[in-house]
């Protein structure tokens, strides 16, 4: 189920999208103000971003820029009152994947949020290759170099570092990789995650022990810093 985040001060607005996208089978997540949103682009881990600007707390243009600053590739769409080219303009600039003008028609949003999320998709299943530390990691072949040395990872150990490298500095819980990677319909346990997160740190960490790329958040799951 893919997550959407939307930030807007509008509360009649607000719980429009938030019921219209939850009844098309998107996660919702919503922010009133421009604090509190750009907290939870940054913390959490939306899959795309509805974004207003004219926001209390801080402007959409701040928060755009900001977010993109750290995570580049969260698609957010720029939602505004304002019609002219030149603020459509600016918002671009400033990295924003689509620009939608209010009053806006649910159809049409539905349309260029589903083409957003699909463009990407399509971005990210084009890495074939993927490098950090010592290793380097060939998703097409399924090889993968540790200081130059091939070792032999499990089709399930690569299906983890996907979904690792596609949340790069992000925390992933438990229950994200229990989903993700095995599915709820196989019944694994947590401990299941753990032991499947130690090997692969005995395979890619130079120090297991004390790794550096695959860190334990304590009751919650992982994070991948590359």
């Amino acid at each position: 189920m893919k997550t959407i985040l939307v930030i807007e001060d509008d509360v009649s607005i607000l719980r429009g999208l938030k019921d219209n996208l939850t009844f098309e089978g998107y996660e919702v997540v919503t922010a009133a103000d421009g604090q509190e949103g750009m907290m939870l682009a940054l913390e959490r881990s939306p899959d795309l971003v509805l974004l207003d600007i004219m926001l209390p707390g801080s402007s959409g243009y701040d928060i755009c820029r900001k977010v993109k600053e750290q995570k580049p590739d969260l698609p957010i769409i720029m939602l505004t009152a304002r019609s002219e080219e030149v603020d459509k303009i600016a918002g671009l600039d400033l990295g924003a994947d689509d620009y939608v003008t209010k009053p806006f028609s649910t159809p049409e949003l539905l349309a260029r949020i589903r083409a957003v999320l699909r463009r990407t998709q399509n971005e990210t299943s084009t890495q074939d290759t993927y490098s950090f530390g010592d290793v380097v990691m060939d998703f097409k072949q399924y090889r993968t170099l540790v200081n130059n040395e091939e070792i032999h990872l499990s089709a399930r150990e690569y299906e983890i570092m996907k979904l690792f490298i596609k949340h790069a500095g992000d925390v992933v819980p438990r229950h994200v990789l229990l989903d993700e990677v095995w599915g709820y319909e196989s019944f694994p346990t947590t401990r299941t995650v753990d032991n499947c997160i130690l090997d692969l740190r005995k395979k890619l960490e130079n120090e297991p022990s004390r790794p550096k790329h695959i860190l334990s958040v304590r009751g919650v799951g992982y994070k991948f810093v590359p």
